[in-house]
């Protein structure tokens, strides 16, 4: 067991009561469509990445805690999904490996067709969290498909948990949803610094899925994509390695800029209450809402700057990550501090100064980011970046910090935003319902 996860509040306690298997997979499949979507999004940003850095084919080590360890990988860890407070992938620290895809319902889909595949993908998610499979891996019949795919067989489950989201299209008429949209969701505005591409924008669902083992990882959304395919379209996918953001417990990592990202992020409970989860919201109440961004980096610039102006940039310093006004990396900055010719240490459009909570009203969001790679870019150069996932309990809130950054961020120079979406987090389900389930009542 991690130091993180002993003091994280999702952390596994005993499993739930084992959940029915899910639906078996209709015949006559869609195969073109499947693999046009899901395998040419995944697999193919898997080769692109060129596999290793983001460990395809690998297996991590069990390792045993030492004295000196933050981050320990304990890759029997489970966590449970069944009657939860809150959805999970939220609040559990944040795993080694990611994976955000997205999904667009397919036209002439109704609104039985996105209960079942809720129903579905609820019962899938019950086992496959459970590092148990969706089905039949080899069938009895030799000509039968298999429910399951099969490469997670034998493997731990890695601290797996799947956040399903649901996006603004989903209430925008086609299914009879528009009494049931939640009070927030709406798509995000035009934001300064924002470059998206259509094809890297939007969804009506989204599935984030997170372990501590690559394959474990992928195989779960490689199966839910495949149980969707005469529903859904795939849209955008983005495979993230390396967390790029601290939760309770866990040291804090890197992005790919070399320094150090989520030393401010929300870890207290009790800041969770206030900016992370919805209270009397309705069918909502206990979920949240998410905000995915694709964020570039112009990372063979950024390495030709030297670092006391990468430090600057930041706001902090490199190697240790305190704010420029301090010695430590906890150390709370001081925005107001000046050196002897009067000038502001932290230059007051430095990242951490435009991000911090002090400086927006209060304003906190939970930040779940991975770093991500998708091989060399047309130019020759790295094609690299942060996979941003945040969570809050008002849009506005991501809003405001982001009009911030964009306008004014020194880091602009060196990123680029060229993804976005936002979607409603339901709360979990309570055993025998699925995700979503009021919203049909």
């Amino acid at each position: 067991m991690t130091n993180a996860e002993s003091t994280n509040p999702e952390s596994t306690t005993p499993e739930p009561a084992t959940p029915e298997p899910a639906t078996p997979e209709p015949s006559g499949v869609g195969r073109r469509r499947f693999f046009q979507g899901a395998v040419g999004g995944v697999a193919v940003g898997a080769l692109a990445a060129g596999g290793t850095a983001w460990g395809i084919g690998t297996r991590p080590t069990v390792t045993t805690a030492t004295a000196d360890d933050h981050d320990v990988v304990d890759l029997t860890a489970r966590h449970p999904f069944y009657d939860q407070a809150h959805p999970p992938g939220v609040q559990t620290a944040p795993q080694r490996h990611a994976i955000v895809m997205t999904f667009d319902m397919l036209k002439g889909t109704t609104a039985a067709d996105l209960k079942l595949l809720l129903a579905r993908w609820t019962a899938a998610i019950a086992q496959l969290t459970q590092g148990k499979p969706i089905g039949q891996i080899q069938p009895a019949h030799p000509e039968a498909l298999g429910q399951d795919t099969g490469e997670a067989a034998g493997l731990d489950p890695a601290s797996l948990t799947i956040t399903v989201g649901l996006g603004p299209g989903i209430f925008d008429g086609r299914f009879g949803l528009q009494d049931k949209r939640p009070a927030l969701l709406k798509p995000l505005p035009a934001l300064p610094s924002d470059s998206l591409s259509p094809s890297l924008t939007g969804g009506d669902l989204s599935l984030q899925v997170c372990a501590d083992d690559p394959q474990v990882c992928y195989h779960a959304v490689r199966n839910l994509a495949r149980m969707a395919r005469d529903t859904v379209q795939t849209g955008w996918t983005v495979i993230g390695f390396g967390r790029a953001s601290a939760g309770a417990g866990q040291q804090t990592p890197r992005n790919l800029l070399g320094f150090k990202d989520g030393t401010r992020n929300i870890k207290e409970p009790a800041d969770f209450d206030e900016h992370v989860w919805l209270s009397d919201a309705d069918w909502m109440t206990g979920g949240t809402y998410q905000v995915v961004r694709k964020i570039e980096m112009d990372i063979e610039i950024w390495d030709a700057d030297r670092v006391s102006d990468q430090e600057q940039v930041f706001g902090r310093t490199k190697l240790e990550g305190a704010p420029l006004t301090g010695t430590k990396e906890l150390d709370t900055p001081k925005f107001a501090a000046k050196d002897k010719a009067g000038t502001p240490v932290i230059d007051p459009t430095a990242h951490v100064a435009l991000a911090a909570h002090e400086n927006n009203g209060g304003v906190k969001i939970l930040r779940r980011s991975y770093n991500y790679t998708d091989g060399i870019n047309a130019y020759g150069q790295l094609d690299a970046g942060l996979l941003f996932v945040a969570y809050m309990n008002d849009p506005a809130h991501f809003i405001r910090l982001q009009t911030a950054l964009g306008a004014n961020d020194l880091l602009n120079e060196y990123i680029t935003h060229v993804g976005s979406a936002i979607f409603a987090v339901p709360p979990t389900p309570k055993t025998g319902h699925y995700i979503g389930e009021q919203l049909f009542a």
